[in-house]
């Protein structure tokens, strides 16, 4: 059962709350396209293929740090190549398609973002591993553009779960931790969110199974996105 989410009213634009959205596995049905670009870096380095486990466990986090989470003890060399790899595949695989974009957001996904951004009690929000070159892209392709208030992204920030991106995204919209939420997959979004005294919502959907983000602090887990928006609603 999760505990009521309650938001407080705030002078500053008639804004009430901030939900702040982690992207992969949460928003971006996004790991195949992911796995296809690690498997590539890593090979592209001479290295065997990564274990999908690893690769799952780390989506969410900063891609180096995702690569050392991988194969621990490689050299800061070795990573930053394996990392550029990775990133000019990524991009390469978006533009192969024609949409600019290989993955697809999750079923109900788009539906709720457009009911919340439509609240004049609401702003949304990213929090997201990806760099900001790979955010202006997803949200052209699929039509995301102007939904949210403020974006924090890997470029600017330590990787999950340090606290920078919820404290710089709650001093954008001018909010506190009471007004603001924070909708992620993995247990790095909601460790970050307990360390800015946030309240976390976990997904089902994601890399990170139920238990595992409720041990990282996850105040309740949602199934879908209909019940989501219930619990964001309650």
């Amino acid at each position: 059962m999760c505990p009521t989410i309650r938001f407080m009213a705030t002078t500053m634009a008639d804004r009430g709350r901030l939900i702040v959205f982690d992207i992969d596995g949460t928003l971006l049905d996004s790991y195949a396209q992911i796995m296809a670009a690690m498997e590539f870096a890593f090979h592209a380095a001479n290295l065997p293929s990564p274990a999908p486990e690893k690769v799952r466990n780390g989506i969410g986090l900063a891609v180096e740090d995702m690569i050392h989470g991988i194969k621990p003890g490689l050299s800061a060399q070795k990573v930053d190549q394996i990392a550029q790899s990775y990133r000019g595949e990524f991009r390469a695989s978006a533009l192969r398609t024609s949409r600019g974009e290989a993955s697809d957001l999750f079923d109900g996904a788009f539906d709720l973002l457009k009911v919340l951004a439509a609240q004049k009690t609401t702003l949304l929000g990213i929090a997201s591993g990806k760099s900001r070159r790979g955010y202006d892209r997803m949200v052209a392709a699929l039509g995301l553009e102007d939904m949210f208030h403020t974006q924090q992204l890997s470029d600017d920030h330590p990787s999950k779960p340090h606290p920078s991106m919820l404290l710089t995204a709650m001093a954008e919209a001018g909010v506190t931790p009471e007004q603001t939420v924070m909708v992620g997959d993995t247990s790095y979004d909601m460790q970050m969110a307990k360390s800015a005294n946030v309240r976390g919502i976990g997904v089902k959907w994601g890399y990170h199974m139920p238990e595992v983000l409720r041990d990282a602090g996850a105040q309740c887990i949602a199934s879908d996105f209909d019940e989501l928006r219930t619990l964001l609603d309650a």
